[in-house]
């Protein structure tokens, strides 16, 4: 019998009613599925807002304890909307763009240009132009090449210098994925805090470079170590290497830079038995590192900052699904997986065909006493790889018609969705209290045919 709901992959506003149907934010699903239709994203509002409060009260807490600020900032690439971005800065985040579009979905929501952070190892003069504009309270520099360029545009457009971060890479391997590991020496984001034949590093070589361009306010330091991450002790070495080349610079200079950035990655719970990164300890523990790592050094503690994204709205959505076909196949001589296929797919979370990423699913509009079986979610694209599940125990009378959740699903599903196959992409919904709100609607046919100047 399958019951495992409420707790941990899921929202905290999950739970069965008394027929063993979902209910999430005191909405059933199947409401959900025939007022907005499946697939749908579903996210629960109050358990977003509660993760985005816990981490800044966390933080908050725990580095004033060592006598030092910090600010926490919503990573806007895991999912943003115009709704999301205002509840996150109600609870007292800022927000981190990632791209031209993200900016403009958070100045769209009403946040302060002062409260945003620009990203991006590959920023267009257009986009930084627009940080300008609005008075981004931060760019962070990922190479020598824009550092030149964002010091020329300020030049030829005068005005106050543009406060900058200079994003390095400490070495620090962490993340569930070689792909979303930032931190190694061979990939694309951030310079290299590693000095080679007598020369200064590339991060050195860009701090002297901010500080050489009086268009440029050289803010602080940015790193950031990877992605899904599950033990804090490499946060903490991380921290102690910027610090150390704060500090250098510092020697060099007479400029120690006020603030320091450690980045985001914090892990969450995709299957049921996992654990979280726990914002108290997680806070705690790095706070103890850099008070320690700074009195090393003999250097006061700067201003830090932090990055949460999937920690905050990975938990608190859910992908809602219709299934369709069900079938069994004999996998070897001794085994039969049953394919469920759903009515989305790897257009709406490609992370599973991308990283192998697991995911938890269950039957959730109606309780079945069946036996479980192995099974496999599956998607209704034109590719083999199309898996949103890979291996999940289901309900062995599961049969069309049924709604049919994935858990976990509120970071990266949306924000990395496509229209393979021209299959349209689904709306994103709020719930809380009962209350049904759409914040981005489903996209249709007509949406697409829009796009096609034939």
């Amino acid at each position: 019998m399958t019951t495992s709901i409420p707790g941990e992959p899921w929202s905290t506003g999950v739970a069965r009613d008394g027929s063993g149907a979902l209910v999430v934010g005191g909405v059933p699903v199947a409401r959900l599925a025939q007022e907005v239709g499946t697939p749908a994203y579903v996210l629960d509002e109050a358990d977003l807002r509660a993760r985005a409060a816990g981490y800044r009260r966390a933080f908050e807490t725990a580095f004033a304890e060592v006598g030092a600020g910090v600010d926490v900032y919503y990573a806007g690439k895991a999912f943003l909307s115009v709704a999301v971005a205002r509840w996150v800065h109600d609870e007292g985040l800022r927000v981190d763009t990632a791209s031209g579009g993200e900016l403009t979905v958070a100045l769209r929501a009403g946040v302060p240009g002062a409260d945003i952070g620009l990203h991006g190892n590959n920023k267009s003069d257009e986009e930084l132009a627009l940080a300008l504009d609005h008075g981004v309270g931060r760019v962070i520099v990922d190479s020598l090449v824009e550092v030149e360029r964002l010091a020329a545009l300020v030049r030829s457009r005068g005005g106050d210098p543009a406060p900058v971060m200079v994003r390095v890479t400490t070495g620090v391997h962490a993340g569930g994925h070689e792909y979303i590991s930032t931190a190694h020496e061979d990939q694309k984001f951030g310079l290299s805090v590693t000095a080679r034949d007598g020369q200064d590093s590339p991060a050195m070589t860009a701090l002297l470079a901010v500080l050489d361009h009086p268009e440029l306010r050289l803010l602080g330091i940015h790193s950031h170590i990877g992605s899904q991450i599950l033990d804090p002790s490499g946060f903490e070495v991380a921290a102690r290497v910027v610090l150390e080349l704060r500090a250098q610079l510092a020697r060099r200079t007479g400029v120690l830079v006020e603030e320091v950035d450690l980045g985001g990655g914090y892990g969450i719970a995709y299957l049921p038995g996992e654990v979280a990164l726990d914002p108290d300890r997680i806070a705690k523990d790095v706070a103890a590192s850099v008070a320690a790592a700074a009195a090393d050094l003999a250097t006061p503690l700067p201003r830090f900052s932090i990055e949460p994204g999937r920690a905050v709205v990975g938990p608190a959505g859910l992908t809602l699904y219709t299934v369709g076909t069900v079938k069994p196949v004999r996998v070897d001589d001794e085994t039969e997986r049953l394919y469920v296929s759903v009515d989305g797919g790897m257009s709406d979370n490609i992370r599973p065909a991308l990283y192998g990423a697991r995911y938890h699913a269950e039957v959730v509009g109606r309780l079945s006493s069946a036996p479980s079986v192995l099974a496999r979610v599956v998607g209704k694209h034109c590719e083999s790889g199309d898996v949103v599940v890979h291996e999940v125990q289901l309900p062995g009378d599961v049969r069309a018609g049924d709604l049919l959740a994935v858990a976990a699903t509120g970071a990266y599903g949306r924000s990395m969705a496509s229209n393979y196959n021209l299959l349209t992409r689904p709306p994103v919904v709020a719930v809380r209290e009962g209350a049904v709100r759409t914040l981005l609607r489903r996209e249709t046919v007509d949406d697409l045919l829009a796009l096609d100047q034939g």
